[in-house]
């Protein structure tokens, strides 16, 4: 992506007049679609998929011909929808969007087949869901290009070829492991995306602030780049609601104090905790010493559904080490303790000491 000094006036332009037009529509998901990168080069980090891909996409045109089918995996919010737009977008070709929950049988997945025309590119959100009999008709749609429609039951059952021109599957998962063998083995190029530093952060949401006519200095880009946990939504996110803060309650001017103070507000600490993060880690420290808790126990303690806190506390406060899932259950680290302004008792499961490698066995 183009530095911040060698943005032309052109680009600005350009860039501000998507969020100008989304906003005007009062949309909030109108916006956060117009902060996505449109090309290769507007994407910020991920540098070896970005070259990786590139290559896969000049390849294709010089050839003339469709890329191969892509899969996308990584936690939410790392720029996986953006990554497929961005396919269609250098392809010069259509993006049909559907996602894995949607196709709950065979028929739904033929009917979107079928309406694809050559080079269109075809995008499965979270299509590790896809249902069994959908996904095994996807084998022979992305390998023959044709799917087999099958015409009435039992014995005058009758089976119908059906020739698709070719496309680019573009599939997206938080869970590549649930992807079967058969069907990750079909796609000719796979990345994995990964969090993103403070630094790529700082530059995104320093262009976001740009394209919001959004003045904000480097402490206070800085700030709140070092708050996102390392995703680019969370990082769009917060900047809009740091522009709120400053507007009604400042100058309008996003500085560090202004920043520190707004995410305050929000509840957003130093390192990215929100009030659910730290719910967890008070009620595992202060309630039940430490652990280990049951996760079906921490679950109603901090008055959260079983799946809220697996899927959206514990993978971050996992990656900080604050959190150890163990075959006992969840225990806090001495690092929580710490966070938390509190000594860890010396009865407690780590007794004080950080775990080494084989202390955090997963359940």
């Amino acid at each position: 992506m183009s530095s911040e000094a060698e943005l032309s006036a052109a680009e600005e332009e350009f860039l501000h007049s998507r969020v100008v037009d989304a906003e005007a529509s009062g949309d909030e998901r109108a916006v956060e679609a117009a902060l996505r990168p449109k090309t290769l080069d507007e994407v910020v980090g991920q540098e070896r998929v970005r070259e990786q891909l590139s290559l896969v996409l000049q390849a294709a045109r010089s050839r003339g011909r469709t890329p191969d089918h892509v899969l996308l995996s990584g936690p939410p919010g790392l720029g996986k929808t953006t990554l497929a737009m961005i396919i269609a977008a250098e392809m010069s070709a259509p993006l049909r969007l559907t996602s894995g929950p949607a196709i709950t049988h065979a028929g739904d997945l033929a009917a979107i087949l079928s309406g694809l025309n050559e080079g269109d590119v075809m995008f499965v959100d979270e299509i590790h869901r896809m249902n069994r009999s959908a996904e095994e008709m996807l084998y022979m749609a992305m390998e023959d290009f044709r799917v087999d429609v099958v015409i009435g039951k039992g014995p005058g059952a009758t089976a119908i070829p059906l020739e698709i021109p070719p496309f680019t599957l573009v599939g997206a998962t938080t869970r590549a492991g649930l992807l079967p063998g058969p069907l990750r083995d079909r796609f000719g190029f796979t990345a994995h995306l990964e969090f993103y530093d403070p630094a790529e952060l700082d530059q995104i949401v320093r262009r976001s602030a740009r394209m919001l006519e959004v003045q904000i200095d480097s402490l206070g880009s800085a700030e709140i780049a070092s708050r996102s946990r390392g995703t680019p939504r969370i990082a769009n996110r917060l900047l809009r609601r740091v522009r709120d803060y400053a507007q009604v309650r400042a100058d309008g001017v996003v500085s560090q104090d202004i920043a520190h103070k707004a995410l305050d507000l929000y509840e957003v600490d130093q390192l990215g905790l929100d009030r659910l993060d730290r719910a967890v880690l008070d009620v595992l420290c202060r309630r039940f010493g430490g652990g280990p808790v049951g996760l079906s126990t921490l679950a109603v303690a901090v008055g959260e559904e079983r799946e809220t806190v697996e899927e959206v506390a514990e993978p971050f406060l996992v990656r900080l080490g604050f959190l150890a899932r163990t075959p006992r259950g969840r225990i806090a680290t001495p690092s929580a303790w710490a966070h938390l302004g509190l000594a860890a008792p010396a009865n407690s499961p780590f007794g004080g000491v950080e775990p080494d490698l084989f202390d955090g066995l997963i359940e």
